[in-house]
């Protein structure tokens, strides 16, 4: 439990959530019986009233404005609003890093978007759907608009190995060929012929490993028996109607695999049809560890026709480096990406998340301000400005796969989407954040925040947002989640939902300037402590 002291039925609620073991979920009132410190020779107070309301406007004024364009992700408006962002991080003394990766204060990004246009299959005439009765993905297959033979050949289970291969006097170039999944085990002892032990081998575990082999043979497509497809569909349906980018540019890049689909046990038997006992009689062979094929006469078709389209865009980074532990970061993040144009209609994003990025940079200024002091913070700290959050974490996730700081150093992200606006809860109350994350990997990030708003801020702290079951999982939904995915701990600030969310009326004549102001001191005088503690903080949660 944190060390403020809080009101009888609050420290009751605290103290049972973390003895079950649960996620905060409750709301921190902050004790108004001690004073907050404001004395200036504290040098989290003195740095902190660096941040201004007259200059978040200025920032919102330009970054929300019409001329950007709604800064969609790989658009000239998120170009002008990165520019913007690098112009600032210069005028404030931020000079751009030389590290692999960047390009002055720049991470270029791209992310490769790969959907079906037209895929069936068709056995003997009769036609079966994707997502229905077989899967097929598309970042995994070359585009082919038709792939057609009058033969399939049945190869056991596709593997290539010293001590087991299905390709054995199997000639394959140019076929399609037929496989199941798994490994041949000896029925006896039910050790596996590869491993020669009940492991089963990465055969069994990484599918891929067979496709690859299939494509180094010459296949022209694989066709993996699903015993459980109902299952796999059931697990991949998102998949294949919401794809996910590759993070990176794969548009000329050759698929490594050969195209495969994955078929159902009733597809299978069609196209075995009047050869089942050849079928079983191979299978037989197979399970003595004795490789077998079957050749399979029957009329076979499939389309897979597909577009690939690549985003470009890129991340913003600005950087401290820490005087006494320049090797531990501190990321404190903002995405900058909004919806851009529906039409005539500027979607500008003047909350969501023109504010946050907004904050950044007076965030950012205020340590530059310590530096230039002589005051430069212990640890180093790089302020993230990440692009194409609004299509699915886009900019995170590139980022933790292409890192310009090691993970494995990096001690905390501290994530800012949407903080102008008042909710419905606390209308009439701007002095609120909802606070998601922070005891989810670190209890010590829980109490350092904490301590820091019962010290210098008076916050109300809401940690509806961070119950475990909370309809919204906005934990989920944010950027922040792609570092904590990697086991760095987390906290995200939030002012909750508004009538204007995800609208075009979303403006900036309806921010609440002050409001800002107080949340940016929290956040600052959280980030100011993180980097400037004796130890870095403790992981002690779970990945989830």
């Amino acid at each position: 439990m944190n060390k403020i002291r809080l009101f009888g039925l609050f420290l009751m609620m605290s103290i049972t959530v973390i003895a079950f073991g649960q996620y905060k979920s409750d709301i921190t009132i902050p004790d108004t019986t001690k004073a907050v410190i404001t004395d200036p020779k504290d040098l989290s107070v003195r740095y902190a009233s660096n941040i201004s309301a007259d200059e978040l406007k200025n920032h919102l004024m330009v970054l929300a404005s019409d001329s950007l364009e709604g800064r969609e992700t790989g658009t000239a408006g998120t170009k002008m609003a990165s520019e913007y962002l690098a112009e600032e991080l210069s005028n404030m003394g931020l000079f751009a890093q030389h590290r692999p990766g960047l390009n002055r204060y720049f991470e270029p990004v791209a992310f490769t978007f790969s959907k079906w246009l037209d895929t069936d299959l068709f056995v003997n005439g009769r036609r079966f759907r994707l997502v229905w009765e077989y899967l097929a993905y598309p970042d995994e297959n070359e585009n082919n608009y038709l792939i057609k033979d009058n033969e399939i050949i049945y190869l056991g289970y596709g593997i290539d190995d010293p001590k087991y291969s299905d390709y054995k006097k199997a000639k394959v170039k140019d076929k399609i060929i037929m496989i199941r999944m798994g490994e041949p085990v000896n029925p006896k002892t039910g050790n596996s012929y590869i491993t020669g032990t009940a492991q089963k081998s990465d055969w069994s575990t990484d599918i891929h490993k067979k496709l690859k082999v299939a494509k180094e043979k010459g296949v022209k497509l694989v066709l993996v028996i699903d015993e459980d497809i109902k299952a796999s569909i059931e697990n991949n349906r998102r998949r294949l109607l919401f794809p996910s980018p590759k993070m990176g540019d794969f548009l000329n890049t050759p698929i490594e695999t050969a195209n495969a689909a994955y078929i159902s046990p009733e597809i299978a038997s069609l196209i075995i049809n009047e050869n089942a006992r050849k079928v079983e009689k191979a299978d037989r062979k197979i399970s003595k560890g004795k490789p077998a094929k079957v050749e399979l006469p029957v009329d076979f078709a499939t389309n897979m026709t597909k577009e690939v389209k690549v985003i470009k865009d890129r991340n913003v980074i600005g950087f401290i480096e820490g005087k006494k532990h320049p090797n531990e970061y501190i990321i404190l993040s903002a995405h900058y990406d909004h919806l851009g144009k529906r039409g005539d209609e500027i979607f500008n994003g003047a909350d969501d998340n023109a504010s946050g990025s907004g904050m950044l940079l007076e965030i950012a200024n205020a340590f530059q301000r310590a530096v230039m002091e002589g005051n430069r913070p212990d640890r180093s700290v790089v302020f993230l400005w990440l692009t194409g959050e609004e299509k699915g974490l886009l900019g995170s996730k590139y980022y933790v796969e292409h890192p310009v700081f090691p993970l494995e150093n990096t001690i905390a992200n501290i994530n800012t989407d949407m903080v102008g606006r008042i909710d419905k809860k606390y209308e009439g109350n701007p002095d609120y954040i909802y606070v998601i994350g922070s005891d989810r990997l670190s209890s010590d990030l829980h109490k350092i925040n904490e301590e820091m708003n019962q010290k210098y801020c008076h916050l109300t702290l809401d940690y509806t947002y961070n119950a475990a079951d909370d309809p919204n999982q906005y934990y989920y939904r944010s950027d922040h989640y792609s570092f904590a995915k990697h086991g760095i701990p987390a906290i995200f600030f939030f002012n909750g939902v508004h009538e204007d969310y995800h609208r075009a009326t979303d403006e900036v004549d309806k921010i609440n300037f002050d409001k800002m102001v107080n949340i940016g001191k929290l956040i600052f005088h959280t980030a100011w402590e993180l980097a400037n503690r004796p130890e870095r903080i403790k992981v002690d949660g779970e990945v989830k």
